[in-house]
C-alpha cells in the first residue's frame, strides 16, 4: 500500500463518518459503468485502507449490493457515496471525494478505461466561469449551509447532541 496515513472523512450532512490509521493504498480513479452511477458522476477516486486500519466514528452506512460480490456504502440520509467493499477482503475502499482533505491524496492510476468519457481529455479546454467576489444568492447560500463541515465534530448539526 502506499498514500498518506491518519485520515478522516464522511458524508455531506455528517450522519457517517470515519476515520483511517492506516496508508491509503492505490489510490486510483475508476471509470467502471457501476462507478460512474454509484456516483452519480463520469468517475469515481478511490483508495483502499486495511480494515484494521479503519473505523466509522458516527452512524451507520446503508449498503447496496452492486453486484454479487461487491457492495457500496452510503449515506442513508443525504446519499452521500462513502465505500467500494468486497465483504471478506482485508481493505474496504473508500472515495476519495468523501475525505476531509481530498486534495491530499493523488491518484496514481485509471481503471476500466473502456467506460472514460471519449471527451474528458477536452475539459481543460472549456472556459471557466469566473468566480463571484460576493451576491445575494451567495451569501444566502453560505448563510444557510447545511453541510458537514471537513473536520471532526463533536456532534451535529450543531446545537444538537447525540
Amino acid at each position: 500500500m502506499n498514500g498518506t496515513r491518519d485520515k478522516s472523512g464522511g458524508c455531506q450532512c455528517g450522519a457517517v463518518r470515519y476515520r483511517t490509521t492506516g496508508e491509503l493504498g492505490y489510490p486510483h480513479v475508476c471509470h467502471c459503468r457501476m462507478c460512474q452511477k454509484a456516483a452519480g458522476n463520469y468517475s469515481l477516486p478511490l483508495a483502499g485502507v486495511m480494515r484494521s486500519d479503519f473505523d466509522i466514528t458516527r452512524g451507520e452506512p446503508k449498503w447496496f449490493h452492486s453486484s454479487d460480490l461487491v457492495r457500496r456504502g452510503f449515506c442513508g440520509e443525504c446519499g452521500t457515496p462513502l465505500f467500494y467493499d468486497v465483504p471478506g477482503a482485508e481493505f474496504i475502499n473508500l472515495t476519495l471525494g468523501s475525505l476531509d482533505d481530498p486534495q491530499s491524496v493523488k491518484p496514481v492510476a485509471q481503471s476500466n478505461m473502456a467506460s472514460k468519457m471519449r471527451w474528458s481529455h477536452e475539459l481543460d479546454a472549456l472556459p471557466v466561469e469566473p468566480e463571484p467576489e460576493s451576491s445575494e444568492r451567495e451569501d444566502a447560500i453560505a448563510s444557510s449551509n447545511h453541510q458537514h463541515p471537513d473536520h471532526d465534530t463533536d456532534h451535529w448539526p450543531p446545537g444538537e447532541s447525540r
